[in-house]
């Protein structure tokens, strides 16, 4: 039975479109709705916005806004952003909405999740949400995890991002390196340090594996000597890029005649977002 991705008590929050009854859902001025102050997401794709615009242009807006009385005839939004920029852009006056009641906490654990799920957020917007459940709301790391469905090791992660030097974190926000380029000069402990070998790795165009084995030369460290049947450079580097690109621990085992890939996850959340990753390459 499949389990719902929500946080404990906030599913309550984000009905189902099968649960929602005719009789919830109101008609709202698009302006009476504020946005949700704790938003993770700062950045919205424009093509992606206007593609959203004209969907709902021809259909409406198909699945109501979730929001929260305000008092004063205002709302304060608690899941729905995308729809609600591109019903502004579509030019409607009203959108469709379901009330609730919900916390600070709630506002902020919805924005993240929401995000977290469809995969709207870079690695940065994430770790800043992370932070701000774990400052905000003390919220452990293991809670944090629990909430959002990623493994404790994840959370940790992500979060280590923070502590990258400005150079590193605007390159990876401009997609100019990935998370797991970001990861590997993390273990450089300058900020001048991660801009050279940061300069290095974009202009040589290094891979995650390469950038790994610069880092080490540059701390000083010995390289191990692989082993005999060890995997090749190209293995190593397609086992890390997946392994950023499914965010969890993966092993690629390969031979000339096959091989395996196993997927590692630690909770039933993780497991229900990676078959949600997974099936969505599909399409």
């Amino acid at each position: 039975m499949k389990k719902s991705r929500l946080g404990r008590g906030l599913d309550s929050l984000i009905p189902s479109e099968s649960a929602i009854k005719p009789s919830d859902v109101q008609q709202v001025a698009v302006d009476a709705i504020t946005p949700n102050p704790h938003q993770p997401r700062t950045h919205f794709a424009k093509e992606q916005l206007a593609e959203l615009a004209e969907s709902i242009r021809t259909y409406g807006v198909i699945q109501p806004l979730i929001v929260k009385e305000a008092g004063g005839g205002r709302y304060i939004l608690i899941a729905g952003e995308r729809r609600l920029q591109a019903s502004k852009l579509a030019g409607l006056a009203t959108v469709p909405v379901v009330s609730r009641e919900a916390s600070d906490q709630d506002l902020v654990e919805l924005a993240l999740v929401e995000n977290v799920q469809r995969e709207d957020l870079s690695p940065l917007e994430t770790a800043e949400a992370y932070e701000h459940m774990h400052t905000a709301f003390k919220m452990s790391h293991e809670e944090i995890a629990r909430r959002v469905g990623k493994s404790r090791v994840a959370i940790t992660n992500t979060l280590g991002l923070l502590e990258l030097s400005e150079a590193v974190k605007k390159a990876l926000l401009n997609d100019e390196i990935s998370e797991g380029h970001a990861r590997a000069l993390k273990a450089l402990e300058s900020a001048q340090a991660q801009s050279a070998a940061l300069r290095t790795v974009t202009e040589q165009g290094l891979s995650v594996r390469q950038t790994e084995e610069l880092v080490r030369k540059l701390r000083g460290v010995k390289p191990k000597k692989a082993s005999k049947g060890g995997q090749s450079a190209e293995i190593r580097d397609l086992q890390d890029e997946l392994r950023s690109a499914l965010g969890t621990k993966v092993n690629l085992q390969h031979s000339r005649k096959g091989g395996r890939i196993t997927v590692f996850y630690y909770s039933d959340e993780e497991l229900d977002s990676l078959v949600t990753r997974l099936m969505r390459k599909r399409g």
